[in-house]
């Protein structure tokens, strides 16, 4: 055979020629320093040869290591450095160098076992104590797989980056079956608290794990093709995600059904009263689903259940209708009123009246008015309006049906709210009608006093929009409410200050044309007077109302003047605002409310004192000025039993100027209680039956 040719060639004389000297000499300089490398580390392979064959021969134990031969071996070590450099072991034949080898391999192996020593190789030592210490570590067999997470956002705090992770939920959709489960729970003593518990965490789950999208079933074709893994998996995720959907609306149906029917299982396990609480968060589970996830499985049999159950006694289930967001939208009365899309001139009419400069501007300005539209959505938004406006129709026919033929049904409360709500989009054609029935609803006595506000509401929230322009006189609901303040105090009646604040609102500062001084002058007196005996964040809001109704009305200033005099008596229990003589009282009660225990009333009593100026030292804060009444009644509630601001912890000083009990009676005084205290008792039990007798007698 041919030898093999080099392919590596020396390099031609142009190819030198283009080479840098500097490369040269980088090139020179890693060879010389890669040949001083090899050959000291073949040295000092030689050198533990030498040292493993003197071993060997002598098979002596090395004595351990002592630190004061330390200097010796270094010398040793020298030494033999020198001897190396003087003698290389390149002059020697191969067969003796093949024979130092074998011999070192050996004597490796009987130094490591006759000798206490370090050995030789301490490198591969090192490495074995390692495995040593990996080998002594207790083993546990893994019995439950790692799950699989998913890495989400950090979350970054003052501590520094704190990693968020999730597990996979297709891993885990089985145990929605073990938790479905609970829903039959045979304990009575826990059974009606757990399902409702279920029925809740189920419903929170499916809202958090269902995809955005609605997943359809499989065809035969689909099953039996091959897929991948991760294909496959997420299949299973879905067809197991849809099954337990499925059984868990089949289930609340079930519990809407008992309900319904009135029947006790066999197991009376859930008692009959408590049926109606099963249905209740059941319902409330299915709207909350069918809000939440519109887009998946099975919404259509959602909406078949909820929607018969509309006509249920509860009031709860008529409430819904407050919930449509109509107002959001500039509403037209009939859907003749919308206005329709424009029609864009013909070729022909164009032709007809226009000239070719008129025509062409005539073209762009239609292709122009085209393309905004489309950015505009303007068509969309037509749409839109009069699908609000037959929804608002169908509205307003459920609640005048039962305003007219069941005027005592509990649905009523809804009704009257839902008129509160939406009274500005009524047809002005039903208003005198609407305004009488609410004057016989308040008249009639049948009302409660949550509801007669809910009227009163209603008639202003008419005639402050397009009832404006009617000629109604609404005195005899502004007398209604005047008589009826009184009525809120500090304890159940106390929420439906929101609903006066808002009523006094549209029928005094939206209507400050229409209202005369003698009317507001009585209502302000009212209202301080009322703020003397509610609870705080009413005090607050009807304050804030007072204060408004001072800028509104600048001339009520006179009840802040003790020397103004007028004609008249004020008559404090007359029903009628216009002729209480209101002029002829002042704000007594704003002196009262400035010691109130609460600082923010504090606050608005010294304000209103002053005059309720805007500017100075009495002018409020702005987190208090640009709230409006209602804000302020429900930034400052007490529903959550805390003091809003926060009291102040006492000083510690003032403990100890507290007298004690002892200290408020005469030191004789509490030295007889003292001795007669300490005196045993030695009377004779009392006997009661003679003082029996003498009063029997």
């Amino acid at each position: 055979m041919k030898a093999r040719r080099n392919k590596k060639q020396l390099p031609s004389f142009r190819k030198l020629l283009k080479t840098s000297k500097v490369k040269l000499e980088n090139k020179l300089k890693n060879k010389q320093f890669k040949q001083q490398s090899t050959l000291k580390k073949y040295r000092k392979e030689q050198r533990k040869l030498r040292q493993a064959v003197k071993d060997a021969v002598s098979k002596k134990p090395i004595p351990l290591e002592d630190p004061k031969d330390k200097q010796r071996g270094k010398r040793i070590e020298r030494k033999e450095e020198e001897e190396e450099e003087a003698l290389p072991l390149d002059m020697m034949d191969e067969d003796d160098l093949q024979l130092m080898k074998d011999l070192g391999q050996r004597a490796s192996f009987l130094t490591r076992d006759l000798s206490s020593s370090e050995p030789v190789h301490t490198k591969k030592r090192k490495h074995e104590r390692i495995i040593d210490k990996y080998e002594k570590i207790p083993r546990t067999l893994q019995t439950t797989p790692e799950k699989e997470l998913i890495h989400l956002l950090p979350i970054k705090d003052k501590s520094g980056i704190i990693p968020q992770t999730r597990e996979k939920p297709g891993e885990s959709i089985k145990k929605l079956k073990e938790l479905r489960s609970m829903l039959m729970e045979q304990d009575p003593d826990v059974a009606v608290t757990v399902r409702k518990l279920v029925i809740v965490s189920l419903m929170e789950l499916f809202k958090d794990i269902t995809p955005s999208y609605k997943i359809r079933p499989l065809t035969e074709a689909e099953k039996s093709a091959k897929m991948r893994k991760e294909t496959q998996k997420l299949r299973e995720f879905e067809e197991g995600l849809v099954s337990q959907y499925k059984f868990y609306l089949e289930n609340l149906e079930q519990m809407v059904k008992d309900w319904k029917q009135r029947k006790l299982k066999k197991s009376n396990v859930v008692s009959l009263k408590a049926y109606k609480g099963l249905a209740e968060v059941a319902v409330k589970s299915l709207c909350e689903l069918l809000v939440a996830l519109p887009h998946f499985n099975f919404h259509n049999n959602i909406i078949v259940l909820i929607v018969p159950l509309m006509n249920d006694m509860s009031k709860l289930m008529l409430k819904t209708f407050l919930c449509l967001r109509i107002k959001e939208v500039e509403v037209k009365k009939d859907t003749e009123d919308i206005n329709k899309p424009k029609k864009f001139m013909t070729f022909k009419e164009k032709r007809k009246t226009l000239s070719r400069m008129q025509r062409k501007w005539k073209k762009a300005e239609e292709k122009l008015e085209r393309e905004l539209r489309e950015a505009e959505a303007s068509e969309s938004t037509e749409k839109k309006l009069k699908l609000h406006t037959e929804t608002l129709n169908i509205v307003f026919v459920t609640y005048f049906r039962i305003l007219k033929k069941a005027q005592r049904s509990p649905l009523l409360p809804a009704v009257l709210e839902g008129l509160a709500k939406f009274a500005h989009l009524i047809n002005v054609e039903f208003f005198d009608d609407l305004l009488v029935v609410l004057h016989t609803l308040i008249e009639s006595g049948d009302l409660s006093y949550q509801e007669s506000l809910h009227c009163v509401q209603t008639a202003f929230h008419i005639l402050s929009g397009q009832g404006d322009v009617l000629n109604i006189d609404p005195m005899k609901f502004y007398t209604h409410l005047y008589k009826t303040l009184f009525k809120l105090h500090a304890g159940a009646t106390n929420e439906g200050v929101e609903t006066v604040l808002q009523c006094l609102e549209v029928m005094l500062t939206k209507r400050r044309k229409q209202v005369s001084q003698q009317r507001a002058l009585a209502f302000i007196k009212r209202l301080c007077t009322l703020a003397l005996h509610v609870l705080p964040n009413s005090s607050i809001g009807i304050l804030a109302t007072t204060r408004i109704l001072m800028h509104t009305f600048p001339k009520t200033d006179l009840l802040l003047d003790n020397e103004s005099q007028g004609s008249g008596v004020f008559l404090p229990e007359l029903d009628e605002p216009e002729y209480c003589n209101a002029q002829n009282t002042a704000l007594w009660e704003l002196h009262a409310l400035r010691r109130h225990y609460h600082p923010v009333v504090q606050r608005f009593a010294s304000h209103l004192i002053a005059g309720a100026p805007s500017e100075g030292s009495e002018a409020l804060k702005p987190e208090l000025s640009r709230r409006s009444a209602a804000e302020l009644f429900e930034a400052y509630s007490m529903a959550a039993m805390t003091f809003n601001p926060p009291v102040e912890s006492s000083n510690s000083k003032m403990k100890s100027k507290v007298l004690q009990g002892d200290s408020f009676l005469d030191e004789d005084l509490n030295q007889l209680i003292n001795r007669h205290c300490n005196e045993a008792v030695t009377q004779s039990p009392l006997d009661f039956t003679k003082y029996l007798e003498t009063s029997l007698q």
